[in-house]
């Protein structure tokens, strides 16, 4: 065998080098926008004049304690969580059925987070006093996870036999999943009453105006946890590019891959959705745009997917609540205006590839 050179330069197409570099470029700009995040609002509090004060031992005023640590703050990580779990979770369905047009939204698990919480705004009302006292705020966000996660369940005992998992079966259960649960979502529309159906339009565009504290500590736990179980899989999403037959036989455990990112993705999805309300396109042209830059590699793809999708969101929501300020756009719709004609320009590019 011919050694090489501990110090040889990189084979020509490798991209490591580029992606190693650009995780420290996203890390510069998740910095930079958390930064001018917590600095904007209509609220008017100066975030430079505040840490001025606060080094200067002057202290914060009362105004500014809130707008900062109650209100923008929360947004902030919220916005940063939701972010990089729907970018995550689109890199490993992409990886998952090696496909670019791949995202969490195929498999039914989106829609299954919009029916739990399209159950709770409109139902919410029947629900015993004992429950609705229990959880309280956490209604809604409780009922997307749950929905969330019962669509995942269903799918993965309808494309799981013997033991092992069909991802061409579980792509099409997951159209037939999406499909039904919009036709229970649309039959409760149609129930709703007009202050439902405006809460129902905001929640369906997405929003980060609800975040709170009480919120994360519930939804974060969940995103983080289903994120870092995404690190252990790039090595097998590596080895499932060249085909479940190659994957097993460089020592992939494949059925067990499939489990993990299933689970993580339907984890990370329901808790951002369960949050944030219904937010598209992240997870879709993140990863494919990291993917055409600095190359396949799922040990750097996932990493930098997190933070562009983190600084991503954070940008469209800093969009949302300046663009009409003091009132605010969806996320949702910023998102789509970013997000659709990139998508457009994937399915072009690519049209050739998947005989469109």
């Amino acid at each position: 065998m011919v050694a090489i050179a501990e110090g040889a330069p990189p084979a020509a197409g490798d991209r490591s080098l580029l992606a190693r570099r650009a995780t420290w470029g996203l890390v510069a700009l998740a910095l930079l926008t958390s930064w001018a995040s917590l600095a904007t609002g209509a609220a008017g509090v100066s975030l430079t004049d505040a840490l001025a004060r606060t080094l200067s031992g002057e202290g914060l005023t009362l105004q500014e304690r809130i707008v900062i640590f109650e209100i923008r703050l929360p947004r902030l990580i919220t916005g940063l969580l939701v972010g990089a779990a729907l970018a995550v979770s689109g890199a490993v369905m992409q990886g998952l059925f090696r496909n670019p047009l791949a995202d969490p939204g195929l498999v039914g698990v989106g829609a299954g987070a919009g029916l739990g919480a399209v159950s709770a705004i409109v139902l919410g009302g029947v629900l015993p006093p004992a429950i609705a006292a229990a959880t309280g705020i956490y209604t809604v966000p409780v009922a997307a996870f749950l929905g969330g996660w019962a669509a995942t369940m269903v799918l993965y005992r309808v494309s799981t036999r013997a033991g092992q998992t069909s991802v061409a079966t579980m792509l099409l259960a997951g159209i037939a999943l999406g499909a039904l649960a919009g036709a229970a979502t649309g039959l409760l529309v149609y129930v709703a009453n007009d202050q439902q159906l405006r809460d129902l339009t905001f929640w369906g565009l997405g929003s980060l105006a609800g975040a709170a504290w009480p919120k994360l500590a519930v939804a974060a736990p969940i995103m983080l946890a289903a994120m870092a179980g995404t690190l252990w899989l790039a090595r097998g999403l590596n080895g499932l590019a060249l085909g479940e037959a190659a994957a097993a036989h460089m020592g992939v455990p494949v059925q067990r891959m499939k489990n993990l990112a299933i689970l993580s993705v339907a984890a990370a999805t329901g808790a951002a959705v369960a949050v944030s309300g219904g937010i598209g396109f992240v997870g879709i042209v993140v990863p494919h745009l990291l993917r055409l830059a600095t190359g396949p590699d799922h040990r750097r793809l996932l990493p930098n997917a997190a933070l562009l999708g983190a600084s991503l969101l954070v940008g469209a929501d800093m969009l949302s609540r300046t663009v009409i300020a003091p009132a605010e756009l969806p996320i949702g719709i910023i998102t789509a205006l970013l997000g659709a004609p990139v998508f457009l320009w994937i399915l072009l590019r690519r049209r050739g590839v998947l005989d469109l």
